[in-house]
């Protein structure tokens, strides 16, 4: 294939992931990032497979910095999954044996104070 058609298909596939992925809905997004890791990781492990048995010096660089940028995505990508996974876990209740917190005067124990109530969207 020539130079031409190699971006033309770049240039396509970007636009196409671009809708594909801005179509899904919020709640699916974990799990996409779940499985884009995945791919990542077989990218990774790819460029750690040219990068062993490149010949020329100009293939090894290439290949290192495939490696780079590969564990650079993965490890990024498992950072933003943990950040949107902690907006599904509630706030985490004190334990019972908390100091009361100030300002209260310690009229109520700690253990007896509800949190509040997130409302619900339709």
């Amino acid at each position: 294939m020539d130079g031409m058609s190699l971006l033309t298909i770049t240039v396509l596939a970007v636009f196409v992931g671009f809708e594909v992925v801005s179509k899904v809905s919020s709640t699916l997004h974990t799990p996409l990032m779940s499985g884009a890791n995945a791919i990542h990781g077989i990218i990774l492990v790819g460029a750690i497979i040219v990068a062993g048995q490149a010949a020329d010096p100009w293939v090894l660089a290439v290949a290192l910095l495939a490696v780079v940028l590969a564990t650079a995505n993965l490890v990024g990508g498992f950072v933003v999954t943990d950040r949107m996974l902690e907006m599904f876990r509630g706030r985490q209740r004190p334990p019972s044996n908390a100091a009361v917190p100030e300002g209260r005067g310690g009229a109520e124990p700690a253990a007896t104070v509800e949190p509040e109530k997130k409302e619900r969207r339709p």
